[in-house]
């Protein structure tokens, strides 16, 4: 799992039918902090998630676990939204 910053989103009207009726959202990989620092990618939303959200997301056949996602052509996957994190004992983000 990695942590993700939701920082846009994406249509796409053709596409796989495998896909119809999933959310697509842009994600960058974020640091503790919750601040994008990796390239952006296209995930499947399974969560509601939105723009500025921090998120959890899984890739690779990892991507294929859940129940939206099974059987479909996915390479990354929302699957969780952070409340907060903490590392070595100190709150880095929590959601306002």
């Amino acid at each position: 799992m990695l942590i993700a910053r939701v920082v846009g989103s994406a249509v796409a009207t053709i596409k796989d039918e495998k896909l119809n009726g999933t959310k697509l959202l842009v994600v960058r990989e974020a640091n503790a902090r919750g601040e994008p620092t990796g390239k952006p990618l296209v995930a499947i939303d399974t969560v509601d998630a939105g723009v500025g959200d921090v998120v959890l997301i899984a890739s690779g056949s990892s991507a294929r676990q859940t129940s939206l996602t099974k059987d479909r052509p996915v390479d990354a996957v929302i699957m969780a939204l952070l409340d907060s994190l903490e590392v070595d004992g100190e709150i880095t983000f929590r959601k306002s």
